[in-house]
């Protein structure tokens, strides 16, 4: 089940919001319009995890994202980090890997404005970032929960009507959970756990994913930026 084609037609008209603030100003320089749409950026961090891990998965999402919504989407992604003077230019910010996470407490500070001026943070654990990931989340927001959504929760429903988080790669055999930290009422972090959405998303050569999977994979990604978009327009 997917939103009615007026609903999607009006977050397309939304989705402007998203545009990035560099983008908006090579428009005005005279630079084509429609080479401009809604954009992730990868966030590089530190702590020694590959921040650059499926490097295709990203602008697949793009593609299909505008393919499968009407809504425009960049080409490619940027690369930022917490320091970049132009991070409040990318309100949807992707991080992914393997290994640890691990912010200073300037960067902590940074990532928490950004979150809570409106910006949103989704982390692919593609295996072996759970634990930093959590210890994260707590310094982050040390007085807020960070609690697994229910299947009910409207990104498992925001696009395509889903039974829950997908399981798309073994792991350790645990079933795959997706946590959250909400303020004001939007989630502003969104966390999967023994899914690896990212990996669904990189292209089929690289992990040999089934259709089906693959399929799955597309789906949860497009629902988690299309709630992003609409839970920061209706801030």
């Amino acid at each position: 089940m997917r939103m009615g084609r007026a609903t999607v037609a009006m977050m397309g008209l939304l989705a402007a919001l998203m545009v990035s603030g560099e983008a908006r100003g090579q428009m005005a320089a005279g630079d084509p319009a429609e080479e401009y749409g809604v954009q992730i950026a990868r966030l590089k961090y530190p702590g020694g995890g590959d921040w650059y891990n499926n490097p295709s998965s990203v602008p697949n999402w793009l593609v299909e994202f505008e393919r499968r919504t009407g809504i425009k989407t960049a080409r490619d992604q940027k690369v930022v980090s917490l320091e970049d003077e132009n991070l409040r230019a990318y309100p949807f910010l992707y991080v992914t890997g393997h290994g640890t996470i691990r912010f200073s407490p300037e960067q902590r500070d940074i990532l928490r404005a950004y979150l809570e001026d409106g910006g949103f943070l989704f982390i692919n654990d593609s295996y072996g970032m759970n634990d930093s990931v959590h210890a994260m989340v707590h310094d982050l927001f040390p007085d807020k929960p960070f609690e697994e959504l229910p299947n009910d929760h409207p990104i498992y429903h925001c696009f395509y009507d889903l039974p829950g988080l997908p399981k798309i790669h073994k792991h350790d055999g645990k079933r795959p959970q997706g946590f959250g930290v909400t303020v004001n009422g939007r989630v502003v972090l969104y966390y999967v756990y023994e899914s690896d959405i990212g990996d669904g998303l990189a292209d089929p050569e690289v992990h040999h994913d089934p259709p089906e999977k693959r399929e799955q994979a597309m789906e949860m990604a497009v629902n988690v930026l299309m709630y992003a978009i609409t839970s920061r327009v209706l801030m």
